[in-house]
């Protein structure tokens, strides 16, 4: 009689804190919520964690505090939100580039991806495009990848800096064409475009959004988008897998994590209210300017991309001999 006395005291303490741990979550949200941006402001990771914070505060009436800590390719962010409490009340807008090319591309990265986060929604794909200066010679992947073919060396691609997802798609372009492609890299997007444009190199790839404005003028010529499906915001535009390479898929994407140990029932109101925001008329339309695509789904599903990507990314950044430091 004794040692059941005891046990059910033993287990009053484990009790309580089921049920502190089911109020907390049933009352949640009940004070204002941070969201990490590991990338400077006015930039798409920007927007879009602006876009669902405002969505967040009028859901549930809380303020989104947006703190915008760049560097390192985001990984400087990333870790800043890994040290935060996993409470429901941090989250951070990750991506492609810092939750899975980043474990593979530096050797000392301060966080896991896989353990000091927790999945909360998927947001939206980031539609990639190759371009080629109209100089070139192809008019399609195939056309390209012959050209590639008959002169190794021959032709050139910009890419936003070593290791980024545009030399990414780059490079498994050439290790699935088994080409010899010249890589140039540049600090940013912006002055790596102006010289596709100019014939300074003969390709890139880059984001439709960013690509577009100048194959409407005739500046580029558009010849294939990195998805495994075309493009809703350039229906016209072939996949590189089904204009000349198949199996080529590569679909960048930015998502809300929060720093691991967030209670089950949190992350389930997270992901609802998230996943709403996505479908709304004038959210729908905002991502449609950015030439973004809504995603959503559940938090499974997003661990499972981030799983599915470090492993994508590590085998390009190998077969490419990439290395990058902190």
């Amino acid at each position: 009689m004794k040692s059941l006395t005891f046990l059910a005291r033993a287990a009053l303490p484990l009790a309580l804190l089921v049920s502190a741990g089911a109020a907390n979550a049933q009352n949640y949200p009940s004070k204002a919520l941070r969201m990490v941006v590991p990338f400077a402001p006015s930039g798409p990771n920007d927007i879009l964690a602006r876009l669902i914070g405002q969505k967040l505060t009028e859901a549930w009436g809380q303020a989104v505090l947006v703190e915008n800590r760049g560097g390192a390719g985001g990984t400087v962010g990333l870790e800043a939100a890994s040290r935060l409490p996993g409470d429901g009340y941090a989250l951070a807008m990750g991506g492609s580039s810092n939750l899975a090319v980043a474990p593979s591309l530096y050797a000392k990265l301060p966080y896991d991806s896989i353990k000091d986060f927790t999945p909360i929604i998927n947001v939206a794909i980031v539609p990639y495009a190759l371009a080629v200066n109209p100089t070139v010679p192809a008019k399609n992947v195939k056309e390209l990848l012959a050209v590639a073919g008959r002169k190794p060396g021959y032709l050139s691609y910009g890419s936003s800096g070593m290791g980024s997802i545009s030399s990414l798609a780059a490079e498994m372009l050439k290790s699935m064409s088994k080409t010899d492609i010249v890589h140039v890299p540049y600090k940013g997007t912006v002055p790596a475009l102006t010289d596709v444009v100019s014939g300074q190199i003969d390709l890139m790839l880059a984001d439709l959004a960013v690509i577009q404005p100048h194959a409407n003028t005739g500046r580029l010529r558009v010849i294939g988008v990195t998805g495994s499906k075309r493009s809703g915001a350039a229906k016209d535009i072939p996949t590189i897998a089904e204009s000349g390479l198949p199996g080529y898929e590569l679909s960048p994407w930015f998502g809300v994590v929060a720093p691991a140990g967030v209670p089950k029932d949190i992350v389930t109101r997270l992901n609802g209210a998230i996943g709403g925001s996505l479908k709304s008329a004038d959210m729908l339309q905002r991502l449609g300017v950015l030439g973004y695509e809504p995603l959503g789904g559940t938090p499974e599903q997003f661990a499972a991309t981030i799983k599915t990507d470090i492993a994508k990314y590590a085998k390009i950044v190998k077969s490419a001999g990439i290395k990058a430091d902190l």
